[in-house]
């Protein structure tokens, strides 16, 4: 693994303490680019599920203008820095909009997903606390629910999502609610198979306790929020949708970095009303260098990331995520409809759930043809997709690279299960008895490769995150 991240070639030269002198400008260029230039899977020709989202060069160049504007911008003084304090607003607005939100809906920027999620468990904590006075705050997702309850300490009740549909099992909530339950949880889409879960039935079940309700659409983003004026059906539109306009959702994450394409570290977390969203502020009127408020997990904040968040949205407007939503979901589902229709792909693989966005998984029919060898397989052409487990699947998040590669990911995985079909029928034929190792593709959130035990999957990832910051 440690082989596998290291740089290699004329750049390995590490870098472990400050230049005696700083180099000119011309030299810091020349290894800027040629760090960017490092041998890595090819997301510009649409290879990687998910992680880069528009990646246009004339987005990006606009982007770093704006980023460029404001690289000394702190929002944590709003009066030197006020036309950031006047983005971040028009960004929560503007999100919020998108969302249904009431006249008093409200929100604060976060730097992605897992922060606005943490501080959605913080903010339901510490308004249950207040208002019901619970101690032992429980909740019924993302990996960043179990993060929110470890830094919490907060109770954290699983509820399985049962094959055909794949959906938070809404009689299994009502069953695990009790007078310590301080948030309910629904997905839009839920990470692993894009499904989303009944949000209108838990809504109804959070409005009878008194409970609020978080939906998670940071992967949807503004995709999901788009559905409907793109020509997609919309999740439960007939039952009255799956945002505020449900009584009982009272917080809503939406990564404006993903299907917003905002550049990478801007999330917004929405609220019902304004007195909720203050239960996740931080106050400290009496400290000796002043009162300090902070609205979030972070103190100093990028004023340039909600400079090229802002930039962003008014510069695709909502023309243009229309326009983004019809050709990366137009992809997903030429994607799901041949895997459906095509005899080599259907007699092999299966879809998983009914996905509506921009996420399709899917995993192995039979016994025969194992999963991970077809993400093994696919790996070895390139391809950067999702391992799952519990079941063992693959996923392909769409995105607008992605969709311009839809017909060689097509291609490529015919071929693939093509191959691995005739191995299957080669070994028949030849009598071999053998147990076949099958493929171990790394189930480690946003990194491909291979492990050889699967039993050691938290020793890897502990061993991965070191490796990070090795030079």
């Amino acid at each position: 693994m440690a082989q596998k991240l290291a740089i290699q070639g004329p750049i390995s030269k590490k870098n472990l303490s400050l230049p005696k002198e700083g180099w000119d400008l011309e030299r810091i260029e020349a290894e800027l680019e040629d760090l960017r230039n490092l041998d890595h899977t090819r997301w510009e020709d649409g290879r990687v599920s998910g992680a880069v989202y528009h990646g246009g060069s004339e987005l990006l160049e606009m982007q770093t203008q704006a980023i460029g504007k404001f690289s000394v911008a702190n929002p944590i003084h709003p009066d030197v820095f006020p036309g950031v304090r006047k983005m971040e607003a028009e960004i929560v607005a503007m999100i919020l909009n998108a969302f249904n939100g009431p006249d008093d809906g409200a929100g604060v920027t976060t730097s992605g997903g897992t922060e606005s999620i943490i501080m959605a468990c913080l903010a339901a904590r510490e308004k249950a606390a207040a208002e019901r006075g619970i101690t032992s705050p429980e909740i019924t997702a993302h990996a960043a629910f179990f993060k929110a309850a470890n830094y919490f300490k907060i109770k954290l009740h699983l509820v399985s999502c049962p094959a055909p549909e794949y959906k938070a099992s809404v009689p299994e909530i009502r069953r695990l609610i009790n007078r310590n339950t301080v948030l309910l949880v629904a997905s839009a889409p839920n990470y692993p198979h894009g499904i989303v879960d009944d949000i209108p039935r838990i809504s109804a079940l959070a409005t009878e306790h008194g409970i609020p309700l978080h939906v998670d659409c940071c992967l949807g983003s503004l995709i999901i929020a788009f559905l409907k004026k793109s020509g997609f059906p919309s999740p439960y539109e007939k039952e009255g949708g799956f945002d505020f306009r449900q009584p009982g959702v009272t917080s809503i994450s939406v990564d404006t970095h993903k299907y917003a394409f905002a550049p990478k570290g801007s999330s917004v977390l929405l609220y019902r009303n304004r007195s909720y969203r203050n239960y996740q502020y931080f106050l400290l009127p009496d400290w000796t260098g002043g009162a300090y408020a902070s609205p979030s997990m972070a103190g100093s904040r990028p004023g340039s990331l909600i400079a090229g968040s802002w930039a962003t949205l008014m510069r695709i407007g909502e023309a243009g995520y229309i326009n983004s939503c019809q050709q990366i979901v137009g992809a997903a589902k030429k994607f799901e409809t041949t895997i459906l229709t095509n005899p080599v792909l259907n007699s092999h693989i299966g879809i998983i759930g009914h996905p509506l966005a921009s996420v399709i998984a899917f995993t192995s029919r039979n016994n025969e043809l194992e999963t991970y060898d077809i993400a093994d397989a696919m790996d070895a052409r390139g391809w950067h997709l999702n391992s799952l487990q519990s079941p063992p699947a693959i996923h392909c998040a769409f995105t607008l690279p992605t969709a311009e590669a839809i017909d060689s990911l097509i291609s490529d995985l015919i071929e693939v299960i093509t191959e691995l079909s005739l191995r299957i029928e080669e070994r028949k034929e030849s009598g071999d008895q053998s147990v076949h190792q099958s493929g171990k593709s790394a189930v480690l959130y946003g990194v491909g490769g291979s492990i050889a035990d699967m039993n050691t999957v938290s020793q890897f990832a502990e061993g991965f995150l070191d490796t990070l910051y090795k030079v």
